[in-house]
């Protein structure tokens, strides 16, 4: 008995169709059966799950989870992820692209990033009707020119020599947390965060594990004499070397942040000491 493809072969030929369009066809109907069975919102929490180990932030995914549950699931949550296509991505970023541009932007890359973890799974087939270049950019306004990048407060760094002396005169951990933080150009949870153990005083290196760092790789800052000498400054009280209130601790990022305000500077940030050190470099 012939097998049921090569039957089936024989009938499509002299039915006058082409087989091979008849296979492609029947290949195409099955994706889009298997599509059906995926909702957006049950894409998108497939694709959080498969992220999360990834992101040390615990915030990252609930910032992932309230936006899309706010503005995209409303609108395409119930939806098969197959038929999501470029208005009803459109209709999602619209109503917040002029008003709450950054969060849109952001969203707009979520949507974008899910997608594409439909298209390779196989739940949707085509172009991403998300992607910015070449597409939506000739929909939606560009949100540089909506609301331009705005960067930390930053002092002059003609002024820091001042700014310096003035800092030095302030007590407390979170003052000589500040300085080191200037003297360094490191942000300011790896500053929070120095332990002992990573300060090498013979080579003047302080090496920042990986597990410390936003980028996740090991960071090694050379130390400057100033540095050094605020280091031998500071007790020796426990694992940490800017401790908060118990000394196995850190402080808390706002804790910087106040020093500033005590010291009268609401006209700048903590993070824009990096602009300033790179200025001066």
């Amino acid at each position: 008995m012939a097998p049921l493809n090569s039957v089936r072969h024989a009938l499509a030929l002299h039915e006058g169709k082409d087989p091979l369009e008849l296979k492609r066809s029947a290949k195409l109907a099955a994706a889009l059966d298997r599509a059906r069975l995926m909702t957006f919102d049950q894409c998108a929490a497939a694709y959080i799950a498969a992220h999360r180990g990834s992101w040390s932030n615990p915030k990252h995914v609930s910032q992932w989870e309230n936006t899309l549950a706010t503005y995209a699931s409303p609108i395409i949550g119930a939806l098969p992820v197959a038929e999501v296509d470029t208005p009803l991505v459109v209709k999602v970023l619209s109503p917040i692209w002029q008003t709450k541009t950054e969060t849109a932007t952001r969203l707009r890359g979520r949507i974008e990033n899910i997608l594409d973890w439909a298209t390779v799974s196989k739940y949707r087939t085509g172009e991403n009707p998300a992607r910015w270049r070449g597409h939506l950019e000739n929909v939606l306004a560009n949100p540089n020119k909506i609301a331009p990048v705005v960067h930390h407060p930053a002092l002059p760094w003609q002024e820091i020599g001042a700014f310096m002396a003035e800092l030095r005169t302030r007590p407390g951990t979170a003052a000589r947390a500040l300085e080191f933080l200037i003297l360094t150009g490191v942000r300011s949870g790896s500053v929070r965060g120095t332990r002992w153990v990573e300060i090498d005083f013979d080579r003047r290196v302080w090496t920042v594990p990986a597990s410390r760092m936003k980028s996740k790789q090991e960071f090694r800052v050379p130390l400057s004499s100033a540095a050094l000498a605020l280091l031998g400054s500071m007790p020796r009280t426990g694992a940490l070397v800017f401790p908060g209130r118990k000394a196995d601790s850190p402080q808390s990022d706002m804790t910087l942040t106040a020093v500033l305000r005590r010291m009268g500077r609401e006209d700048i940030s903590v993070h824009g000491f990096r602009s300033t050190f790179r200025d001066w470099c």
